[in-house]
């Protein structure tokens, strides 16, 4: 396949992967570290040869192949797929289960990175990127020690429950958006299911 094409593969791809996933080029670039300048850029087709790396880092983000999202339709292919599976029938998400002490220095890694490192559980939904956090110590307002947090990474819900790390206690809490902004508060994710310990 020529660079052109993989090019118009990756745009159309970005495009719809945004819009069908609820995201924004916003949160595109705070989970994946990619400027603002680079996403628009190739949307714009203002690049002739997009580096692996930032293909690598979109795709992680998105939760697909490095080669599909250049080579396949994702539009077409998930048109096809909706129309010929059966209720329940989706593959799950594999989510890297991570300990709450390694959690912080894991943030920097790409989800497609920790899958290779940490043991794995699985989620079924439609999801992309997302981590599992065991919890060592229990959150204040409702979550305690072994419970296992699916989050969402790098994604701040405005109507839900985040899942935050304070540097001032060095401990994760629950934060929601009514509860304002903080220099000492990092906002880990979006917190899409909650399993119970011992369940």
């Amino acid at each position: 396949m020529h660079r052109r094409e993989k090019n118009e593969h990756l745009k159309s791809n970005i495009r719809y992967l945004i819009k069908s996933r609820g995201e924004t080029q916003l949160s595109l670039c705070n989970a994946s570290g990619l400027t603002r300048t680079t996403i628009y850029n190739i949307l714009e087709g203002r690049v002739t040869n997009v580096q692996h790396s930032t293909v690598r880092k979109i795709s992680d983000f998105f939760g697909v192949s490095y080669k599909e999202i250049e080579q396949v339709d994702f539009e077409e292919k998930e048109a096809v797929d909706q129309s010929i599976s059966f209720a329940g029938n989706m593959n799950p998400a594999a989510v890297p289960i991570i300990n709450e002490g390694f959690l912080v220095s894991c943030l920097e890694k790409t989800v497609g990175e920790l899958v290779t490192l940490f043991p794995l559980t699985y989620y079924f939904g439609t999801a992309h990127n997302l981590l599992g956090v065991l919890l060592e110590q229990d959150i204040e307002g409702g979550n305690s020690s072994g419970d296992l947090l699916i989050v969402h990474k790098g994604v701040m819900n405005r109507e839900g429950d985040n899942l935050a790390y304070v540097s001032g206690t060095s401990r994760l809490c629950i934060w929601r958006v009514e509860d304002g902004e903080s220099n000492e508060v990092r906002i880990i994710g979006h917190i899409v299911e909650e399993r119970f310990n011992g369940l």
